[in-house]
């Protein structure tokens, strides 16, 4: 049985160019010969584990996954015998309650801050970049920061709600260049403490709060990197509650990493490791769900950007790894490269969206206007804390 397994599995990933213990970057090295059956078995979350348990390596995970899922890999070697409990349980379970939110918080985002440290840009944007005009991540994710401000039409004294605020990194921009107040909030403890500590002295407020317990009305109401976690079954119950967030002519600009096809279910992979009870949003979906809402003002796809942010995390990350495996162990390093490589290829593979969505609540008299953006431009210092010292390249 097993040699027969072997057999499939080595035919399909040679559909897909990839060769076990072949000779190219993105050919797996397989060390335990169990590696087929358990695959086989069980899937992606198999995949997955046996990766962090060493029985296969690969030199350019990203450049695997990226052939795997541009054959269509994934949709062969799932195993089907678990789909239909599965199925059912989501249709039991809300996953994305309140209480099941904060799990997110804990596993993912409480990880520690020295680690995101060591990942992410100087301004901490746990988000895709902007690439346009771009050579490096700081950059990128400041022109991601300019675009939103400038997509929402900013102007100085409007009230901001930012949901999901992460460590903070909008909502001081926003505050410091475009003079708003913000209120940001966030369900995970390690970014209230961090986004408090980086917002302070500025018209910000940072709180510990789920989105489903904010009350007040705001100008502006933006969502960087968050619908993720907000689940299908909730979708509506979002979307009605950012409504009622906003007031008469406001916008409302939503960040999202969106799927080609609609689901119900998520990788079995990121789910046990990476994201808690995450679900990746579908344009019906979205649709469906703002529907009699919002006008949908904008829709943009910069998704190939995220390619190039999470390969940037990845550099980080391992360029770092020795002042961190003081915290963290081996099978984490081999997991969280895991993490960032797979969704690469994903993005990569463009089985994966970003999705820039622009709405407003009542119709923009006469239309809305796209900013003309293909990026920052420094024109004296970065630390002047004026929008005039950016202008459009």
């Amino acid at each position: 049985m097993n040699q027969q397994i072997k057999k499939i599995a080595t035919d399909l990933l040679h559909s897909a160019g990839v060769t076990p213990n072949g000779n190219e970057d993105w050919d797996i090295q397989i060390s335990n010969e169990e590696f087929y059956q358990r695959v086989f078995n069980e899937g992606s979350l198999a995949l997955g584990e046996s990766y962090m348990d060493g029985w296969w390596d690969c030199k350019s995970l990203d450049q695997f996954f990226t052939r795997i899922l541009q054959a269509q890999l994934d949709q062969k070697i799932k195993s089907d015998k678990w789909s239909w409990p599965k199925l059912v349980w989501l249709k039991l379970i809300n996953h994305q309650s309140k209480k099941r939110a904060l799990e997110v918080g804990r596993k993912h985002y409480d990880l520690g801050n020295e680690l995101f440290k060591s990942m992410l840009d100087s301004r901490m944007n746990y988000t895709c970049g902007y690439w346009k005009n771009a050579n490096d991540l700081d950059t990128a994710q400041l022109n991601k920061l300019e675009l939103s401000c400038q997509k929402l039409k900013l102007e100085p004294g409007m009230h901001v709600l930012d949901i999901g605020c992460g460590f903070g990194a909008f909502a001081k921009y926003a505050a410091e260049h475009y003079g708003v107040s913000v209120v940001g909030i966030t369900i995970s403890k390690e970014q209230f403490d961090y986004a408090k500590q980086n917002c302070s002295g500025l018209p910000i407020e940072i709180r510990f709060q789920d989105y489903r317990d904010v009350h007040e009305q705001f100008d502006r109401v933006v969502s960087l990197g968050m619908f993720e976690h907000v689940g299908y079954r909730n979708y509506r119950t979002y979307m009605q509650k950012v409504r009622d967030c906003l007031r008469g002519n406001g916008l409302f600009l939503l960040h999202t990493i969106g799927g080609n096809q609609t689901t119900k279910a998520t990788d079995p992979w990121i789910n046990k490791y990476i994201f808690p009870n995450g679900m990746i949003p579908s344009m019906e979906q979205i649709s469906h769900a703002s529907e009699g809402l919002f006008i949908m003002e904008n829709w943009a796809n910069f998704g190939a950007y995220y390619d190039h942010t999470l390969m940037a995390w990845n550099e980080h990350f391992e360029q770092n790894w020795e002042h961190l495996k003081k915290q963290y162990d081996q099978r984490f390093y081999r997991m969280w490269r895991y993490y960032l490589l797979a969704c690469a290829g994903t993005f990569r593979a463009r089985t994966n969206q970003l999705w820039q969505i622009v709405f407003s609540k009542n119709g923009i008299p006469g239309g809305y206007q796209e900013p003309l953006f293909t990026g920052i431009k420094k024109r004296e210092s970065e630390n002047k804390k004026t929008i005039s010292d950016f202008e459009l390249s």
